[in-house]
């Protein structure tokens, strides 16, 4: 009965949509594999997977040195440990995480991908098996009389582990044939044992099947045959030779044998920790190489299977010293699974790495660790101190500003014969003299600003008698700033970070990589002065954007300088830590009905044509409707064309036209260029409404001689930064007199619009009191509580804030 089953579920596996359905139940958390088998009878109709191939070629004999090269791997061998193919309770398999491994194998196998299967799981689904025969077995008699709960708790013999990989391997394999044959691949069964890799003869007739399969584009799923296997021998490893004893040893040595490229080592931990997962101070390390050894304390091995990391490790270090690559990794988690294998070979930051070649400066999580603890020391420095950091920065911006414009001409050059950025991006890039200037104006703002930024008592509360209350400013942690194309960000994010007394993490882009370089080396040295100089950190190693955002527990907020879609990558990748910033700037200037024809004029050329890459340039002109075919608008219009301002006609005002400019695309539009949509509204009230609709909460400008009209413009609107008669253009930090700007804010929580210092502190309270506890303010105590607000002020001795 139980084999019917069992054949009737293969059946069922290779009809049309069967896996979708074990995947979106495992996506639920839900269990398929304890599912009956008539709810694969939902399923419908089928969809290959699209098949394209990848050129892949790489001469082994070495294995990669970093992770950004994995994308290149031809030949991979992905393991699939005890603890991934079974079932919690250790019988029958999880066939929700099977599915979602298979689906994953099928694509990369289908971009051109050589892709082998090493896989445990025989032992546990014929113990599922041969436990169901033997419950069957029972007679009639004994079933009845039992009772149902009885019968439940029925005691079973223990099972022989090589009886039940007898009975198991057949309906693994089935399995996974069934499950393969939904996306159009073949697959192959092999069962080896340590005594075939010992016989010369042996391994050359496996080595021979294996590249044949390979060359007919069949997937192996290889096994040790657990029916007819010895135990292992401890300490039976061949001179240079891994010994077989587990899946882990056979899959490093065939990995080698096959000379793939990757191996792939699928367990139910998250990768190699540098102490047992679960103990305090455990890290998971993202990057192993030999030697470490010594600096890995080891725990308990899986909850099934008869490896564990020592194991793992021992043959993910002997595959790697046959040049082949290997990444240790969880294969077991629900939001992962479904995509753990394609995100390794995509270079992701996914489970541990073994690798050979040991970058010679820390790793980005020493970086953090190194800034967050400099930065602490960088907080309780005097205001004073923290001023002369950054006017020293100011000074060497100046003193230095050869070296910093060598460095950016190289930047120029390079960016100009590769030829991927546009002008406006090009022009970001360009630093002179007049620049660093500014910069260094703008420098010594932030230090005097400075002065009472850090540890400002904001609110003082007498809650009982000699029980006080404070609220105090303080810095909010490690910053990542991620920033493309503008090098000049570097200074004005590192002198407010130092201001806040905040730490930093910057990761710039590659194509101003010199300019950086030198901007970074003088924050360092003038942090030297009060010896904070790790206090600021440049990110010069192949981190990837999305990996950085998930360093959740090293960074506390990450604000992004660029293009609308990095900001849109980052707010999508970084899921536990916030972002400060906007993902567009999409500003409006309303000209009213009655407007003066001067300040239009004036305030749109300014707004749209002093700076058309910025994210406070206007985008869309709104017109009131009054003003069409009058002068007035037929002034603006050839000011538009005289600056050669592309004009994209709105729906509304192209039924105005005969013969119209090109109809926008889209209201919702950021054009970044010598570009702007022009559209007609019937009054204040519709701009409004059509701003609220169409734009992203950045700047937004009316333009009007009626101060009624205005204020309620200015009340109702919803934007971060709302102007009357002024160029959208001044939603600055530093015209606003912050000194610089992190960036501009469109959030509704912490800080909005230009963020400068201010919006780089938080607070925390502190509470002095004198032995005070809260069961002396119950029914039954002795004191009551007071509550008085205590003006700012007026200070006790040694006492410091502002007010």
């Amino acid at each position: 009965m139980y084999l019917q089953r069992m054949l009737s579920c293969s059946r069922l596996l290779a009809r049309p949509n069967a896996l979708q359905t074990f995947k979106r139940a495992a996506s639920q958390g839900k269990n398929p594999s304890s599912f009956p088998f008539p709810i694969l009878h939902a399923v419908r109709q089928w969809s290959n997977v699209p098949f394209f191939t990848v050129p892949l070629a790489r001469a082994h004999g070495k294995s990669f040195a970093h992770r950004s090269e994995l994308r290149q791997a031809k030949r991979i061998v992905v393991k699939l440990g005890s603890a991934v193919v079974t079932r919690g309770d250790e019988c029958g398999l999880a066939l929700g995480r099977l599915a979602s491994i298979v689906e994953q194998v099928a694509v990369l196998q289908n971009q051109g991908r050589e892709m082998m299967i090493v896989t445990s799981g025989a032992v546990a689904f014929g113990k599922q098996r041969l436990r169901h025969e033997i419950l069957l077995s029972q007679s009639v008699r004994q079933a009845l009389h039992s009772g149902q709960n009885q019968l439940k708790d029925m005691a079973l013999p223990v099972l022989e582990a090589r009886a039940c990989a007898a009975a198991g391997q057949s309906g693994l394999m089935a399995l996974y044939e069934a499950m393969f044959t939904q996306y159009s691949t073949c697959t192959a069964q092999i069962l080896v044992t340590n005594l075939d890799f010992h016989d010369d003869q042996k391994r050359r007739n496996l080595n021979s099947t294996l590249h044949e399969l390979l060359r007919m584009n069949i997937v192996p799923i290889i096994n040790t045959n657990d029916a007819v296997v010895p135990p292992p021998e401890p300490n039976s490893d061949l001179q240079g030779v891994i010994s077989i004893k587990d899946n882990d040893s056979l899959a490093a040595r065939l990995a080698v044998e096959m000379r793939a490229d990757l191996l792939i080592a699928l367990s139910d931990v998250e990768g190699l920790y540098d102490s047992p997962p679960g103990s305090d101070d455990a890290k998971l390390l993202d990057t192993f190489y030999p030697g470490d050894q010594h600096s890995i304390t080891y725990g308990t091995k899986s909850r099934v299977g008869i490896g564990g990391m020592e194991a793992k490790v021992k043959a993910a270090l002997w595959a790697l010293q046959g040049g082949t690559s290997v990444v240790i990794a969880n294969g077991t988690h629900p939001k992962v699974t479904g995509h753990v294998i394609t995100d390794i070979v995509e270079g992701k930051k996914v489970g541990t790495f073994f690798s050979e070649v040991k970058p010679a400066g820390p790793t980005v999580e020493q970086q953090t660790e190194m800034a967050r603890s400099a930065g602490r020391t960088l907080a309780s420095l005097e205001p004073e101190q923290r001023s002369d950091i950054i006017c020293a920065f100011a000074d060497l911006l100046t003193e230095r500003k050869d070296e910093i414009l060598s460095a950016n001409k190289k930047d120029m050059e390079h960016a100009a014969s590769i030829g991927r950025l546009s002008p406006a991006l090009l022009k970001r890039l360009s630093l002179s003299s007049s620049k660093l200037n500014s910069l260094s104006i703008g420098l010594r703002q932030i230090a005097v600003s400075s002065q009472d930024s850090v540890g400002r008592v904001l609110r003082r509360t007498r809650v009982a008698n000699n029980l006080e209350l404070e609220q105090i400013t303080v810095p909010i942690g490690v910053l990542l700033v991620i920033f493309e194309s503008r090098p000049d960000c570097l200074p004005q994010v590192s002198a407010l970070a130092i201001a806040s007394g905040n730490a930093l993490l910057l990761k710039g882009g590659k194509e101003a990589a010199n300019t950086n370089r030198i901007l970074h080396e003088l924050a360092q040295e003038a942090l030297s002065i009060h010896g904070v100089k790790d206090a600021i950190q440049l990110v010069s190693t192949r981190e990837e954007v999305e990996d950085l955002c998930r360093l959740e527990k090293m960074i506390d907020l990450i604000i992004p300088r660029g293009s609308s879609q990095l900001v849109r990558d980052i707010q999508r990748a970084a899921k536990g830590i916030p972002v400060l910033g906007h993902s567009e700037g999409i500003c409006h200037v309303y000209v009213d009905h009655e407007a003066s024809v001067d300040k239009a004029i004036k305030i749109i050329r300014d707004s749209k044509c002093d700076y058309p890459a910025a994210c406070n340039a206007m985008e869309t002109l709104l017109v009131h409707r009054d003003l069409l075919r009058t002068p007035v608008f037929d002034q603006i219009i050839d000011m538009l064309r005289t600056e050669h301002v592309k004009i994209h006609a709105g729906p509304k005002f192209a039924s105005y036209l005969t013969f119209s400019p090109s109809e926008v695309k889209s209201l919702r539009t950021e054009y970044g260029d010598l570009e702007c949509c022009i559209e007609v509204v019937d009054s204040m009230q519709e701009a409004v409404d059509h701003i609220h609709k169409y734009g992203s909460s950045h700047t937004d400008v009316i333009v009007t001689e009626n101060e009624g009209t205005a204020e309620q413009f200015l009340q109702q609107l919803d934007s971060a930064c709302v102007f009357w008669n002024a160029s959208s253009r001044f939603a600055d930090g530093y015209r606003f007199g912050l000194g610089a700007e992190v960036g501009i804010s469109t959030a509704r929580i912490h800080a909005r619009g230009p963020v400068g210092l201010e919006g780089l502190l938080t607070t925390k309270w502190v509470l002095r009191g004198d032995g005070h506890t809260a069961a002396d303010f119950s029914e039954q105590g002795s004191m009551t509580y007071l509550h008085e607000n205590i003006p700012v002020a007026q200070l006790l001795p040694g006492r410091r804030t502002t007010s």
